[in-house]
């Protein structure tokens, strides 16, 4: 079974009756992700974040966190990630991943010294100022077109594709599309913000950064984070299934995203960049 999932018996009760029947959860497990950086010979370890995630594809989150908050720019900065062997158990050892910066990564130290507690619900609800939630992102110029006909059928895609969510219906999804409507990538999370981390660390390890000519879908709403870690890795479109904030949106149109939500039965708002859109 998928370590993603987990048995379960359960009680159903209904108007008339209950009974007992196995179920499946979606599991909710912590993952620390551990920095070592600094020339040869005086290396220093850091723990860095707590995220509540959905265990599997933890190299690409580790990978992608790293990117989104601007710790490193490229997939070319890592040395290596692996889970640490140096600590308890083997359940332990599995929820703690160590990512080794090449020695000439030169990092912000104001950076580092963030409250990276996040829980399934809230990549940001941790940090503890403004300026820990900043990360810059290049403004987006393209002059690419997509019909409206292929953002009809996103969602459907999108759905179809979440294969976890059809067993507990409990999880998070985003994929990547290209313009013509293709899915490219899938991830799916108990957090939103781990599902965007898995995908831009997928397409880190790829070479594929930015992801210009793409479309990022959110199965829920687009939140301020979400539209933040999109345009981090250069994602000109972004389409939820549910509403967008009004920060998303102040970020999506002062950095040239096209921005888009209640996309569903046929129909969206488009909330900036409605050029992109024929």
């Amino acid at each position: 079974m998928s370590p993603s999932v987990k048995p379960v018996e359960i009680t159903k009760v209904t108007a008339g009756s209950s009974q007992v029947k196995p179920d499946l959860m979606a599991v909710e497990e912590p993952l620390e992700i551990r920095i070592g950086f600094g020339p040869i010979g005086d290396r220093t370890q850091k723990s860095l974040s707590v995220t509540m995630r959905t265990p599997g594809h933890d190299y690409e989150l580790a990978t992608g966190f790293l990117f989104t908050e601007g710790i490193i720019d490229s997939y070319n900065q890592v040395e290596s990630i692996k889970y640490c062997e140096d600590v308890g158990k083997q359940e332990e050892r599995d929820n703690v991943v160590r990512v080794e910066l090449k020695p000439d990564v030169k990092l912000d130290m104001k950076k580092l010294q963030r409250n990276f507690y996040t829980t399934s619900s809230c990549g940001v609800c941790g940090k503890s100022s403004i300026e820990a939630v900043e990360v810059t992102c290049a403004r987006i110029q393209d002059r690419i077109k997509i019909d409206k006909a292929v953002v009809h059928t996103l969602p459907d895609k999108l759905r179809e594709a979440q294969q976890i969510f059809e067993h507990t219906g409990g999880l998070h999804a985003v994929g990547l599309f290209d313009l013509s409507g293709k899915l490219l990538l899938t991830r799916e999370d108990v957090g939103r913000h781990n599902a965007m981390d898995k995908i831009i660390g997928a397409s880190l390890f790829k070479g594929e950064i930015p992801l210009a000519n793409t479309i990022m879908v959110v199965s829920g709403r687009a939140s301020f984070e979400l539209v933040q870690k999109a345009l981090r890795a250069g994602v000109p479109i972004m389409a939820a299934v549910g509403a967008p904030s009004s920060l998303a949106v102040t970020l999506a149109g002062d950095l040239g995203m096209t921005l888009m939500g209640f996309v569903r039965e046929n129909s969206f708002n488009v909330y900036t960049g409605k050029e992109r859109i024929s």
